[in-house]
């Protein structure tokens, strides 16, 4: 039932987003645009630009400035404003104190209930972001290790990973929409069906492309994030909370019932399983390799 409501919720907001994009495309194109005397609407190859940058960067936008919401109402989550327990305590008392450190306004602290052990932080910027823990992550971590994930995750809030990784979104969009609709062109001035056809089967093939270089920079800011935490509370730390993750994680039965590219969660888990297939579409490096980066800087 929780997967049918999260699929459902899916499919509107796309649908929401894929109108908004269609009306902001058509006053950009045929009002915004003109009035700077830029008209691009004899021009096909500015036009399919133009629309490529709409659906390409309004698309990555948009979700990013829904990602908060979207993560709400995916998950059973409740928020921490007043700690009643020992744990919540902790996790908020710890953001609070990081965010401090940083000069910026402290994230929304969530808590969900999934034996999963897991935290993400998400938001539209450094100062609109929010951070969630899951009850599997803090009832199985000691103080310290939970205090490195979570100094993990507001290494994601500090350096900006969600914009910088929706900006390399958008941009790879956009040559996806470009590319697809320029090869498709020809063919569909000849036929509609088979345009229509062959660019929807370049977008997905380009798609999966795409997610190579967009993978490639989760992988990246992940050893960054694991950086930013063992400057906050020591590599030791992280390093144990890496290893406990990974051995809780696998010994979860949601977890390994879970499909293994999940491609709408797998950036909003702080451990994700590589396919056996190839790394290249890997979220996160795996565990030996951030611990190896970790124990480097010791």
């Amino acid at each position: 039932m929780k997967s049918l409501k999260g699929i459902g919720l899916l499919i509107i907001t796309n649908i929401l987003i894929m109108i908004t994009l269609m009306i902001s495309g058509t006053l950009i194109v045929n009002v915004v645009l003109p009035m700077f005397g830029i008209d691009v609407r004899d021009s096909f190859a500015s036009m399919n630009l133009t629309w490529s940058l709409v659906f390409g960067f309004g698309g990555a936008f948009i979700s990013l400035f829904m990602s908060k919401w979207l993560a709400k109402r995916g998950m059973k989550m409740q928020q921490v404003t007043n700690p009643s327990t020992a744990k919540e305590k902790l996790v908020f008392e710890t953001v609070e104190a990081l965010a401090q450190r940083e000069g910026i306004k402290m994230p929304e602290v969530w808590v969900y209930w999934d034996d999963v052990p897991n935290a993400f932080a998400t938001g539209p910027t450094r100062n609109n972001a929010m951070i969630a823990v899951s009850s599997g992550l803090a009832m199985n971590l000691n103080d310290k290790e939970l205090k490195a994930v979570l100094a993990h995750e507001m290494g994601h809030v500090a350096n900006g990973d969600m914009l910088a990784t929706t900006l390399l979104q958008g941009l790879m969009n956009t040559f996806v929409y470009f590319i697809a609709r320029m090869i498709s062109e020809p063919v569909r001035q000849r036929n509609f069906w088979a345009g229509f056809a062959l660019n929807i089967a370049l977008q997905m093939i380009l798609s999966v492309l795409a997610m190579i270089p967009i993978s490639w920079f989760s992988r990246r800011r992940e050893f960054g994030a694991d950086a930013y935490a063992a400057n906050a509370v020591g590599a030791g730390a992280m390093i144990s909370a890496l290893h406990k993750i990974e051995y809780l994680s696998n010994q979860s039965e949601a977890y390994i019932n879970a499909p293994e590219e999940d491609t709408a969660l797998a950036t909003m888990k702080i451990y994700a399983a590589h396919s056996k297939l190839t790394g290249l579409f890997a979220t996160h490096p795996p565990i030996a390799a951030r611990v190896a980066a970790l124990k480097a800087r010791k």
